[in-house]
């Protein structure tokens, strides 16, 4: 699709910015090794697919540092939406239905059509909703449909199904229907279920609390529902995303501190390869590795999956000539 793009350079952002115009542009900053970024690729695609005349850009924001650092991205997934150049809004986390919602407010405040004027012309009011509740549904794997969000729910209901979601580890994205009266509405009449919250897996409706609650009970909700990956599990798909994993501040190109900068040159002399994670782009990983590794600094040099250690024990290993076979995983 040719408005679904990938810039490696801050240069081909600004050149895509500028291309669209006043047209919305929506840029993702993401990471090769976040599984939600993939997830969230996936959203982006089926709405280019929809919003020809926006521009979806996808960005590694390790790599192009300048552009993060601009715009203040600590986190991925992190989503910004431009128009003419300027920031128009921000949504930070793997939220598909905000981020459908977002695009289709913005997309349409923008005025991005000129000579379309049949386009909706053979569908009806009823057929466009219909249509946006079927994306809606189907904007994650586990969709809630709740009044107000999972951190201050605004009913007693939606509270208890939030709270039996996270207790069974759940991973789910939520709507809030006060803030669309439309699909509020709209969703009743769709499935056929006359209060709220409600429940949908797989573009499925489950039920309301108390069918969720017998699901919980009898098992079937979290072979229902997908399971949400906890920091353990993500701390340990990272540590063993390659052979040997430096974990440092910044990367390859840039060290931001200078143990960091050290620990790469003495990498970078071995002769063999090595992955880095730059813990100043995910808090979360940085705090938790600590405790994960009962290890309190960093940078952090792991050889398949097993702490190595930080640069002192690095400089040790060189002194006395076994970096290199611990590094290959030979002692």
């Amino acid at each position: 699709m040719a408005n679904l793009v990938e810039a490696t350079t801050q240069q081909q952002f600004e050149d895509f910015l500028a291309k669209a115009g006043k047209c919305l542009s929506l840029v993702h900053f993401q990471a090769a090794w976040a599984p939600q970024c993939g997830q969230m690729n996936d959203v982006m695609a089926e709405l280019a697919k929809e919003h020809a005349h926006t521009t979806f850009i996808k960005l590694e924001a390790e790599a192009v540092p300048e552009v993060s650092e601009k715009y203040d991205i600590s986190s991925v997934p992190t989503f910004l939406f431009f128009k003419a150049g300027e920031k128009v809004d921000r949504l930070d986390g793997a939220h598909a239905p905000e981020l459908t919602a977002k695009v289709q407010r913005l997309a349409v405040a923008g005025g991005q059509g000129g000579g379309g004027s049949g386009a909706k012309s053979d569908s009806s009011p009823t057929q466009d909703l219909n249509q946006r509740l079927k994306k809606l549904i189907n904007a994650a794997p586990c969709m809630l449909f709740m009044k107000g969000s999972p951190q201050e729910p605004r009913c007693g209901f939606s509270r208890q199904m939030v709270a039996l979601l996270k207790e069974h580890n759940i991973q789910f994205s939520t709507f809030d229907i006060l803030s669309d009266e439309e699909v509020r509405q709209g969703l009743k009449t769709y499935s056929n279920w006359p209060t709220f919250p409600q429940l949908y897996a797989n573009g499925e409706l489950l039920g309301g609390l108390d069918i969720a609650k017998e699901l919980a009970e009898s098992g079937e909700l979290e072979n229902t529902c997908p399971k949400t990956v906890t920091l353990e599990h993500r701390l340990k798909s990272i540590i063993n995303q390659g052979p040997v994993v430096l974990f440092m501040k910044g990367n390859k190109e840039a060290a931001k501190c200078g143990f960091s900068r050290q620990i790469l040159e003495i990498l970078n002399g071995t002769g063999v390869e090595y992955d880095t994670f730059d813990i100043l782009q995910d808090e979360e990983v940085r705090q938790g590795l600590k405790a994960y590794s009962n290890w309190p600094t960093y940078p952090q040099l792991y050889v398949k999956g097993e702490l190595i250690g930080g640069l002192d024990i690095v400089k040790e290993l060189k002194e006395s000539g076994d970096l290199v076979s611990v590094l290959r995983g030979e002692s």
